[in-house]
């Protein structure tokens, strides 16, 4: 079993709604661009900003779409865009010092759309443009609703010439998978502000990662390697489906080598429900920085670390 290191509370200095406490509640997709942390949370229309140093000072939320959220829970639910990736993308077109890009989980009509986010020269993001960049990414998932018969993308990373999606398996559907896009098209249509046809998918590998205490576990996040091949996590949520909460059994890391074996999985100690990853490569030494989601907006995220001389 894994031992994890708390590193903080993700508290912020502002909330989006007079009746929410003052910090990110549902961290799900994690990255690291130069001295920031960014983070999406699958229940506000904003991302967390946070200092990769600093842990004691407060995250700050930058709107990524327009409007609010209303603050029931299931009408929150119903509504959000729910982002559970994010990833940062090269330079390209106008965004000469790259972009980060947070994908909802298209689990629903309403979860398939993108935000493209103009990053600075130093990694943070540009504040003199406006709003991100909203895309409508229904064509890839549209084109993965013919693949699975319940869509639900946790994660996303870089890998080389692709991008990388994760498919998230659960009790009633125990599929999870790892899809590979060209990234060079689709580079190209999010310069136009579209996606404006399907993708054609490179491949789709399918992963059995195993249970914790008979629940299943599921892909949430992954960071690509060095050496080809990606660390993930997953999280054992007693759920039928994609759409549901249930509770967490426990969470677990695991490695998949280039030749898109399944590594290793271990569990991860205190069992926090783990929904996002970066990693840091030094020689043979790996340090992985993970986010929580507690699944209760009235308790805070937390920033955990942890570190592997070898894998």
């Amino acid at each position: 079993m894994q031992s994890l290191t708390l590193l903080r509370h993700l508290t912020l200095t502002n909330a989006t709604h007079d009746d929410r406490e003052p910090h990110l509640s549902a961290a799900s997709g994690l990255v690291r661009v130069g001295d920031h942390l960014y983070m999406v949370a699958d229940d506000e229309n904003h991302i967390g900003v946070f200092s990769a140093h600093d842990h004691t000072v407060p995250g700050e939320l930058l709107r990524v779409l327009p409007g609010d959220l209303p603050d029931g829970k299931k009408k929150r639910k119903a509504a959000k865009a729910d982002f559970e990736a994010l990833l940062a993308l090269p330079a390209f077109a106008d965004f000469p010092y790259g972009a980060l890009l947070a994908l909802g989980s298209g689990s629903r009509e309403n979860r398939m759309t993108a935000a493209l986010i103009s990053l600075d020269e130093g990694g943070g993001v540009r504040r003199d443009i406006g709003l991100p960049r909203t895309i409508d990414f229904s064509p890839l998932y549209q084109a993965l609703q013919r693949e699975f018969t319940d869509v639900n993308i946790e994660g996303a990373f870089l890998d080389g010439e692709y991008l990388s999606l994760l498919q998230r398996g659960n009790k009633g559907s125990g599929r999870n998978a790892r899809i590979r896009v060209a990234l060079a098209p689709l580079i190209a249509n999010l310069a136009h502000g579209a996606v404006s046809v399907s993708p054609d998918f490179v491949d789709i590998v399918d992963f059995t990662l195993g249970d914790i205490g008979g629940v299943p576990l599921g892909f949430t996040d992954a960071a690509a390697l060095p050496n080809g091949g990606f660390v993930f996590t997953a999280v054992a949520e007693d759920t039928e489906n994609s759409y549901a909460d249930g509770a967490c059994a426990g969470s677990a890391i695991g490695f998949v080598g280039a030749d898109h074996r399944l590594r290793n999985v271990m569990a991860l100690a205190g069992s926090p429900k783990v929904e996002g990853i970066t990693a840091q490569v030094n020689g043979a030494a790996l340090t992985l920085h993970l986010v929580t989601d507690p699944d209760d907006a009235s308790v805070a995220a937390q920033l955990f670390t942890t570190a592997l001389s070898s894998w």
